[in-house]
């Protein structure tokens, strides 16, 4: 008996060696891309030429090698790994300008970011950190954040507590202990655990890449829960794990407190998923230089220089199949002519359920791998956002390139079951967490672009029902009783500004609107109005869900992208785009992207020493 799980053991070894290190398809990270750094475009006339090009058939390339759909960071990360690769791609993008949650948009003179607030693990030449310098040619640029990055405020405004988070593994946990006297046990645990669970990932990754049989054998015999210590942090929920570690209950917030990253309750949390947010961030916050559209208007061009195109205003009402049930393109809608457009492969970064229940014909929607698919994963919860504008610079209204977590109570748990499953009126009445930063003051650009104003975003969760009854409505013209809900969530969330910002009055403010969950799903195409995309809860972290779905659909030519293949967020949906394109290219792209940041490491300190 011992033989053959010897044997057994060997050969599941050489294949896992063979997947990881044999790639037979073309390597977009063969060489470094960086150039030297342009002069930044501020001019919106010229940016738009590139992220507002307006869908003809005209426009579209001849001889495609792939279609996107969606241009999402999940969408223009994969269409620039194949356009490296000398691929032609068309990225469709149902909105009037390219970027999904990475757009921005301007109103009266104000310009906001709607998704990207800050980003981690971007210090020295981590691949995270080398892809996406790859991915626009070095001139993407970032701007670090103040250290603390994160203030956690806990309670009800006549006792509040503030907890300030700091980056650098040390002070992060050094600067917890001078908050927490006699918690020290508790928080060095709580950071071993953390980073125990993060390094597991690896296997994550490797499951959602690796040949079918091989993922489906790792999960039955139960290896993968064996050899990753992700795997086996994820069926526990973060409430359970840091109600272990500490009965302070402001403590166990404070450890929770970032779970608004990716959309559960700590309770409905895995801590596996947990612990890659609080790793991103250890080392410290970034936000893109020049506002978050720098990082469609720097992919765009490398995509245009392989014959591809990224067209807006184009929605995509289906995807076309041919007799054999293989995908051949798409149709889109233009006013009311559908037009067809065909490519050998089609790409989804319009979600899972876009993908299976809205795009696909009736009769392959009904196919058993689909639905079990759909069975395993349920839409996330939707989004509320705030956005004001106002008169002042970042020093006249005591601003500063940080974030605010705010919650009226410290059992998040709690707070977010009331908020949530309470009545709607009252709950807009009392949002009890919100979510406070400053674009303006993050941009070292906006004094230039801006002079004497700044920017405020707020974000928090709602029902998808407490809107519902609005969906058919007109965008900007859903009737007076939608405005008043709105405004009476703009109320409760105003007065948490004013009181946390006391530089701030009511006569600063020139602009101030909020996006619901109507709104989401009007402008980047989210099912319910969710903004990270598929629930992440404990069940999505499941070996069994993660060897299911994968970049490699059930039908032919038909692949997934983005936020749903791997993880939500900026750096999970440009993980979803090299696990797809690992896929599609036959190689893996993760270790291309660790094997050319080790190199540019070395290049890069060679010059510092020249």
């Amino acid at each position: 008996m011992w033989f053959a799980v010897t044997i057994i053991s060997a050969a599941l070894v050489i294949f896992i060696l063979k997947y990881v290190f044999g790639s037979s398809g073309p390597n977009p990270f063969e060489k470094d891309s960086r150039e030297p750094l342009k002069k930044m475009v501020h001019d919106l006339k010229e940016k738009n030429k590139v992220l507002k090009q307006g869908f003809v058939s005209s426009k579209v390339p001849d001889n495609l090698d792939a279609i996107i759909i969606g241009s999402g960071i999940g969408g223009l990360g994969l269409a620039v790994l194949l356009a490296k690769v000398g691929k032609k791609v068309l990225v469709l993008e149902q909105h009037d300008r390219a970027g999904g949650c990475c757009h921005t948009f301007t109103e009266k003179g104000f310009e906001f970011d709607v998704g990207i607030h800050y980003i981690g693990d971007l210090l020295g030449n981590t691949p995270f950190r080398c892809t996406l310098d790859q991915m626009t040619n070095g001139q993407l640029q970032w701007v670090p954040l103040e250290n603390p990055f994160d203030h956690v405020l806990v309670g009800p405004r006549e006792n509040r507590r503030r907890y300030p988070i700091y980056s650098g593994r040390k002070r992060f946990t050094d600067e917890l202990k001078k908050c927490f006297p006699g918690e020290e046990k508790a928080i060095d645990e709580y950071l071993k655990l953390i980073q125990t669970a993060g390094r597991g990932v690896w296997f994550y990754a490797l499951l959602k890449s690796c040949p079918v049989p091989l993922a489906k054998f790792l999960v039955y015999t139960g290896l993968a829960k064996r050899l990753s210590s992700f795997f086996k942090m994820a069926s526990r929920s973060l409430t359970e794990v840091v109600n272990e570690l500490t009965e302070n209950k402001d403590l166990r917030a404070v450890f929770s407190y970032i779970f608004g990253t990716y959309g559960n309750a700590p309770k409905d949390t895995s801590f596996a998923m947990h612990s890659l947010l609080v790793t991103h961030f250890l080392n410290g916050a970034w936000y893109p230089k020049g506002g978050a559209s720098e990082i469609a208007y720097h992919m765009i061009p490398i995509i245009e220089k392989a014959g591809g195109a990224v067209l807006v205003r184009a929605p995509v009402n289906r995807i076309l199949f041919n007799e054999a049930k293989e995908a051949c393109g798409v149709s889109v809608m233009k006013g009311q002519e559908e037009i067809h457009i065909h490519a050998p492969m089609v790409i989804s970064d319009a979600g899972i359920f876009n993908t299976y229940q809205k795009l696909l014909p009736k009769d392959l929607q009904a196919m058993p791998a689909i639905q079990k698919q759909l069975s395993m994963m349920k839409p996330g919860e939707a989004g509320l956002s705030f956005f004001i504008g106002l008169t002042g610079t970042k020093e006249e209204l005591g601003l500063e390139a940080d974030n605010y977590w705010i919650f009226t109570e410290n059992n998040l748990d709690e707070l977010m079951e009331k908020y949530m499953n309470g009545n709607r009126e009252e709950s807009a009445k009392n949002v009890p967490l919100l979510f406070v930063a400053s674009p303006s003051a993050k941009d070292s650009t906006w004094e230039e672009r801006s002079p004497g104003k700044s920017t405020l975003t707020l974000v928090s969760f709602a029902k998808y029902e407490w809107f519902e009854e609005w969906k058919d409505g007109r965008v900007k013209n859903r009737g007076t009783d939608y405005k008043e809900l709105k405004q009476t969530f703009i109320d409760s969330a105003l007065e948490m500004v004013l009181d946390m910002f006391p530089k701030i009055t009511r006569d600063k403010i020139e602009y101030i609107d909020a996006g619901t969950p109507l709104t989401n799903s009007h402008y980047i195409g989210s099912s319910r109005g969710e903004i990270y995309g598929a629930d992440h809860g404990i069940a999505r972290f499941s070996p069994e869900l993660n060897a299911t779905v994968r970049p490699q659909t059930p039908l032919k030519n038909l692949y997934l992208t983005g936020q749903d293949v791997v993880l939500c967020g900026l750096a999970g949906a440009l993980a979803g785009a090299l696990t797809c394109g690992s896929a599609i290219l036959h190689r893996n792209l993760h270790l291309d992207t660790m094997i050319l940041a080790k190199k540019t490491k070395s290049v890069d300190a060679k010059l510092k020493r020249e």
